[in-house]
């Protein structure tokens, strides 16, 4: 049966066994899993870094950003959560899912290119390390 709506549950490890509507978030390890939203039963795992998932908790409820597309359970579901609730997204093509794929690797891949050249250059230092090379130390 499809959920409706999640309940957030915030704990440290991953219980055993999930269950049904609850959405569990685990801080310490930047994560969020909760069961298919389309009654499935498969485990959906949403990692909380700049280049996957970002969730807002307003004291009451959660919202994750971007949506959930389960391209890779037989389901192919695909759903947002926002403010505890899940909001349906139509169904998509086989290209449309390529597409999404590609963009994401992509997008992956240059932040942390962008984030390794920013710690390599001199410039990205910051003012102190700009002041000590000034001064000679």
């Amino acid at each position: 049966m499809k959920q409706r709506d999640l309940r957030p549950e915030f704990i440290e490890f991953v219980p055993p066994a999930l269950e049904e509507g609850v959405l569990y978030v685990s801080m310490s390890y930047a994560s969020a899993i909760h069961k298919c939203c389309c009654g499935c039963g498969e485990k959906v795992v949403t990692p909380l870094s700049p280049t996957d998932w970002k969730l807002t908790f307003d004291g009451e409820t959660i919202s994750l950003y971007p949506s959930i597309g389960n391209w890779d359970f037989r389901c192919q579901s695909h759903y947002w959560i926002r403010e505890n609730r899940i909001e349906w997204a139509p169904r998509w093509t086989e290209a449309q899912i390529r597409s999404a794929k590609s963009f994401d690797e992509s997008a992956k891949k240059n932040f942390y290119e962008r984030k390794k050249l920013s710690t390599e250059t001199p410039q990205h230092k910051g003012i102190w390390q700009a002041l000590k090379n000034w001064a000679g130390w």
